[in-house]
């Protein structure tokens, strides 16, 4: 019952006006967002950092921090559904995880049924959502008392085991995500020495006193970064937009949905709570799932409408499980969250266990009002399909630009130092430069964010144990973490022993080096 207490609180929190609005200015832009190729949400939550830093001056810390994560969180799941509406109507993923609805979706399209798929796409995000968000109600409480009994070791242990895992499923090479990552935590102890008082990489330049700030990192890798890549590979829309025209599904198509939906929704929401796995691993579990217990295999890559009920449903799923380690643990559990976890800090609330008890209007307030968000979406996209098909066409000569001055205008407003705007310029070229050569951003975001926790607790952990190392095998948990890291890191490499001997069929083997 005290959970029931503390959720509607929450209810009365997002219930405010001005909550409302950013909710539901957050999915409008989340779902615009979703619907341009290559954007995604971790660009779209990026960008919109600054705006709300700026829209939210005038509140409290508290009020504020509530209003700018109930707007980034709605752009996150809004994104998940806008990016099946360009994998359906013009067969190219918005982001990662819609790539599946593509093999189902697009032959949908073509057969004139485009309007079905969007629409089931929306009702199966919707349900997914719901479901999601009942599981983080439930089990959001309980991981943050357990999170409470961690002492400096476990914390060691479990940041690393966050790194290791995003790292580990952040894109094609291990070894390419692991440098990444140990950029960012070398990036993240730029500054002043919180300890020792001593300046660190500063080159005697008193503007790096404070450290290196993470929304102008954020939105230069990923927002400008995108900007270039797209000027340079000419990487613009290409192919014809399918016809809508039935919107609502048939009985017929919710009935044959309804079991993936449910089966996509369970299975997103658990993958999603593991940190680094992500959408896109629970849309393809989702996908293999569904076309195993059909009894009609030869449908799918057909047009078989629960080829994207599933998918679609288990990304959104696991977008809402990925809160979870974010909110009890303060560990993101994805690229996307870890720049979530950015934003939070920019207002001194510090995501984890204590998160609950010191701010219980931000974690239930945000709880609350994605039950509100997922709501707006199902009534704004289901009539509103078409209008959000027409942005897929948006030419590149308007929408480029908009990106650009909203990303110099919102880190300059922020930061107010042209010192910041020639570190977004460098950063947007390094984020192409990186990504064009297989080089994930998301490490690198996620190293610099856990990088000053990661060294307290390691710092902390021996202090107590006056330099002895041995502490961290000191503790079952912490040596438990610690396998499973190792293992995690080492099964790659594992795979392709295996493999190369013969012992595993190559072709069952999808490693990420």
């Amino acid at each position: 019952m005290e959970v029931l207490d503390f959720l509607a609180q929450g209810f009365a929190t997002a219930f405010q006006w001005r909550n409302l609005l950013f909710a539901l200015f957050g999915v409008i832009i989340g779902t615009s967002v979703g619907v341009l190729p290559g954007i995604g949400p971790m660009s779209g939550v990026a960008l919109l950092i600054p705006i709300t830093s700026s829209i939210t001056g005038g509140l409290s810390p508290e009020e504020a921090a509530t209003s700018s994560i109930i707007m980034l969180a709605g752009v996150y799941y809004g994104a998940m559904y806008g990016g099946s509406a360009t994998s359906i109507l013009i067969n190219t993923p918005g982001e990662s995880a819609s790539v599946v609805t593509t093999l189902d979706g697009y032959q949908m399209a073509k057969q004139g049924r485009a309007g079905e798929a969007l629409s089931i796409s929306a009702i199966g995000s919707f349900f997914a959502g719901i479901m999601a968000l009942i599981g983080l109600i439930f089990l959001a409480q309980p991981l943050s008392d357990l999170a409470i009994s961690f002492g400096p070791v476990e914390y060691t242990a479990l940041i690393v085991l966050g790194l290791a895992t995003v790292s580990g499923l952040a894109g094609k090479s291990m070894i390419k995500a692991l440098i990444m990552t140990v950029a960012g935590l070398s990036l993240s102890t730029v500054g002043v020495d919180t300890i020792t008082g001593v300046a660190r990489f500063t080159f005697n330049q008193p503007i790096l006193y404070s450290g290196i700030e993470f929304l102008t990192i954020a939105v230069g890798l990923f927002a400008i970064g995108e900007v270039l890549k797209t000027i340079a590979e000419r990487d613009y829309i290409h192919g014809n937009l399918q016809k809508i025209n039935r919107i609502l599904p048939t009985k017929k198509d919710l009935k044959d949905s309804s079991m993936p939906i449910l089966r996509g929704s369970i299975l997103g929401f658990f993958i999603g709570i593991l940190p680094g796995a992500g959408a896109s691993i629970a849309s393809f579990f989702s996908y293999s799932v569904e076309k195993s217990v059909s009894k009609d295999k030869g449908q799918f890559g057909a047009g078989a409408i629960q080829g994207v009920a599933g998918p679609e449903a288990a990304n959104n799923a696991a977008s809402g499980g990925s809160l979870i380690p974010l909110l009890t643990l303060g560990i993101p559990g994805s690229g996307t969250t870890a720049i979530m976890m950015g934003a939070l800090l920019m207002y001194n609330v510090q995501p984890g266990p204590l998160l609950f008890d010191k701010h219980p209007q931000v974690a239930w307030g945000l709880i609350a009002s994605m039950f509100i968000g997922n709501l707006l979406l199902l009534i704004l996209n289901m009539p509103l399909i078409r209008v959000f098909a027409k942005i897929i066409a948006t030419p590149p000569k308007y929408l480029l630009p908009i990106i650009l001055a909203i990303a110099f205008f919102g880190v300059y407003a922020v930061q107010v130092t042209m010192f910041d705007l020639f570190l977004l310029i460098a950063c947007g070229v390094l984020g192409y430069l990186l990504s064009s050569n297989d080089f994930p951003l998301a490490p690198l975001v996620l190293g610099l964010i856990l990088g000053p926790m990661l060294e307290n607790n390691f710092r902390r952990a021996l202090t107590i144990s006056n330099g002895d190392y041995m502490i961290f095998l000191g503790s079952t948990m912490a040596v438990v973490m610690f396998i499973i890291t190792i293992l995690w890191l080492a099964s790659p490499a594992v795979f392709k022993v295996l493999a190369k001997n013969n012992i595993l069929n190559k072709e069952d083997i999808h490693t990420e080096d």
